[in-house]
């Protein structure tokens, strides 16, 4: 299976919305290659979609601008990933 895990299965996954799929796929080839840039990008590209509030990331307690600031962006990547 390893063999069949390339960019451009991973980009065919992320065209079809299967973020989780992609994502899985860019992690695996970050793990043989650390040093792709292109392949780190698309890894935080995608950390962001399947996970936009991350709540162990923040530093507590976030003030109110801060919990809108990040429920606002939450919210845009749902609208985004709702089919048109």
């Amino acid at each position: 299976m390893d063999r069949l895990m390339t960019k451009t299965l991973a980009e065919i996954y992320l065209q079809q919305g299967h973020l989780q799929e992609a994502y899985d796929i860019y992690k695996t080839l970050a793990e043989k290659d650390p040093s792709d840039a292109e392949i780190q990008k698309r890894l935080e590209e995608l950390r962001e979609k399947l996970d936009p509030f991350p709540f162990s990331s923040f530093p507590s307690p976030l003030s109110r601008e801060e919990k809108i600031h990040h429920l606002e962006k939450w919210l845009s990547n749902i609208r985004k990933r709702r089919p048109t």
